[in-house]
């Protein structure tokens, strides 16, 4: 693709800044490891809420929900469930409270607050860093994919003639320059880079938005889309039938196994509701939670994610949708049965924007993904400097060692996620093996160490690792190792029934495992350290069967006061899932210019907004307000 002049340099000139402000800033990242990667506790929670919400604008994600869009319409508003979305809305409710109060730096470093230093905890230490580490290779290699398909398609420079070769180099030169700055300037680099970005990406979204509004009218846009594309609501089956329009786009929903949308629909609210409550998985969104410089700050960080984030995104993801539509449904169509939803983004992108705007957009995409694996990269550090060298190999080294060694181990996992990425072909494939497989393993466990004090570091041990291999173990693609067909038998046809099975579809197998096993090894080992269980109820306060533990402290300290608040955290919980969908269709609404929906959708965000200031915003505190003691 030819760019201007001006496009080249806007994008140059980006890629330079970026670099520059992770130098810029390393001696303040470097002071300590807390410093590093925390930001010393003293970045204010409005930046580290559009950092957050920059890192979530991540171009492989942007590809993967233009490609929703484009198929399921507005009912794709519910399918990013799968990760969950709506786990924002339960960090900013309660749990980025919780989890703050805890004063840590790690994931790993919490399970010592909560479960103590025994063989239990200790295992529970080391098995909740394997999954935070496999959990990092796994968003690498994602985002190396996105970022070589997109960067090989409008940089103007033909590195090789292989367009796979082409892709990957510029997936690795780009890897290259995130990883020098990340590496340099730690969490200080991550939160001033990605609001530097947040603001380039939002211009760049609604300037996409509007001119896919005045190129593409409803009327142009009907001939393109089957009945059922513009309405939010569905019935038992999803009943979007592309015949005579790109016949394709069926196959596409076959293959995707969500024709029967009612069932899938219950099915992520049901695994999303479990996964968020079990909290942030340990990587850079718990990191930024953890960043926060008190309880309430990490709350109201989380809460501004979801408000600034969604409009813009969904202007620049419905704007590509609508120009894809009406202008390449004749490209898509002559792919035939090759056609690659993931190529709509750059189709339109490159067609449509004018120059300046286009370098604009170019360098915020770019920077999408930049600020994605940059907080990815400064995760895994985290838990292999701090929870394992620190911890087992040499506790008393300087600051400047453990500095040193993250960089080490940032440069280490950037190759190894980038090795991963060269093997994995498709975004969907990759998304669905991380929200729903490997953290299906992840969910029985981590939503239990928060609301059952019988639940010890065996038991979450033992749950983690019998999730993590049932996850994996369901989702090796035995027919096409082993050569299997459909009418194999015996073994092989238990094997290939295995292999069939969707990301979504093993969720709830790797549930029931891990969830038995955490269970059964918690009820047959002993509980954990009374003072441990009683320090951890103490300073987080939890809502769940705590009752044990609160009457023991309760007699020490007659004025300590039980946590009531189950059923408002629920009702806001459901109020902000509402407000974050409204959120999500009305800039798709605006695109299309649906304006009665629009304004039902608006209409919807400010009344869930008054309810969350009275219900939610003005109750929050940062600790029990008899807790003698607040401390970090």
């Amino acid at each position: 693709m030819q760019l201007s002049t001006l496009d080249i340099s806007i994008i140059i000139g980006y890629l330079i800044l970026t670099v520059f402000i992770g130098f810029w800033i390393s001696n303040r990242a470097s002071k300590n490891i807390n410093s590093y990667f925390l930001g010393g506790n003293s970045i204010p929670w409005y930046m580290l809420g559009l950092s957050n919400a920059s890192g979530m604008f991540d171009i492989s994600g942007t590809m993967w929900m233009v490609g929703l869009l484009f198929i399921y319409g507005l009912k794709s508003v519910f399918i990013p469930w799968l990760w969950p979305v709506f786990n924002q809305i339960f960090l900013m409710i309660f749990l980025s409270v919780w989890l703050r109060r805890s004063g840590v730096m790690t994931g790993a470093e919490w399970i010592k607050f909560r479960f103590g230093t025994d063989r239990g905890a200790n295992l529970s230490h080391i098995i909740v860093v394997i999954f935070a580490l496999i959990n990092v290779i796994g968003f690498l290699a994602y985002g190396f994919i996105g970022i070589g398909k997109f960067a090989a398609v409008f940089l103007p420079w033909e590195l090789s003639a292989d367009p796979y070769l082409n892709d990957i180099y510029y997936g690795l030169i780009i890897t290259a320059i995130t990883t020098m700055y990340v590496v340099k300037g730690g969490m200080f680099s991550v939160v001033f880079t990605e609001v530097l970005q947040f603001f380039i990406m939002t211009i760049a979204c609604v300037a996409v938005g509007i001119i896919a509004m005045n190129k593409v009218s409803p009327d142009m846009l009907a001939p393109f889309i089957p009945d059922g594309w513009t309405n939010i609501f569905f019935g038992w089956t999803l009943d979007l039938d592309w015949t005579g329009i790109l016949d394709s786009a069926n196959q596409k929903i076959k293959n995707d196994g969500w024709e029967l949308f009612t069932i899938f629909f219950m099915m992520i609210l049901f695994k999303g509701y479990l996964q968020s409550m079990a909290g942030p998985a340990p990587n850079y969104d718990m990191q930024r939670v953890l960043s926060a410089r008190s309880p309430k700050a990490a709350a109201k960080m989380s809460g501004l994610v979801s408000l600034v984030l969604l409009f813009p995104r969904y202007m620049l993801i419905a704007g590509l949708t609508v120009l894809a539509l009406v202008f390449f449904m004749d490209d898509l169509q002559g792919m035939g049965d090759q056609i690659d939803f993931e190529l709509i983004l750059p189709f339109a992108l490159k067609n449509f924007v004018p120059a300046g705007l286009l370098g604009l957009l170019i360098a915020g995409l770019i920077a999408a993904f930049m600020s994605t694996f940059a907080a990815t990269v400064n995760a895994a550090p985290a838990y292999v400097v701090n929870d394992i060298y620190k911890r087992y190999f040499n506790p008393n080294a300087s600051d400047k060692t453990y500095i040193n060694w993250s960089y080490a181990v940032s440069f280490l996992f950037v190759v190894i996620g980038t090795i991963i990425g060269l093997f994995v072909s498709s975004l969907n494939d990759l998304i669905g093996w991380i929200v729903s497989a490997l953290y299906g393993g992840y969910t029985a466990s981590n939503f239990l160490k928060w609301y059952w004090w019988r639940f010890n570091g065996q038991g979450y041990f033992w749950g983690m690792l019998s999730g993590i291999l049932t996850a994996f173990v369901l989702t090796i693609p035995y027919a096409e190792l082993l050569g299997l067909s459909i009418s194999s038998t015996g073994l092989s046809a238990l094997l290939y029934d295995i292999s069939q099975l969707s990301a979504l579809e093993s969720f709830p197998i790797i549930l029931i495992v891990s969830t038995i096993s955490a269970i059964i090894a918690s009820l047959m080992t002993p509980p954990d350290d009374e003072a441990v269980l009683k320090q951890f109820y103490k300073k987080v306060r939890p809502w769940g069967f705590w009752k044990p533990i609160y009457k023991k402290l309760a007699q020490e300290e007659p004025a300590l006061k039980l946590n009531r608040q189950f059923g408002r955290d629920m009702f806001n919980v459901a109020i902000g899932i509402i407000w974050q969908s409204a959120l999500t269709a009305a800039p798709i609404f605006l695109v299309i210019q649906a304006y009665t929906y629009l304004w039902i959708s608006l209409l919807v965000i400010g009344v869930c907004m008054v309810i969350l200031k009275y219900n939610w915003y003005d109750k929050l505190e940062d600790y029990p307000e008899d807790l003698a003691t607040k401390t970090n």
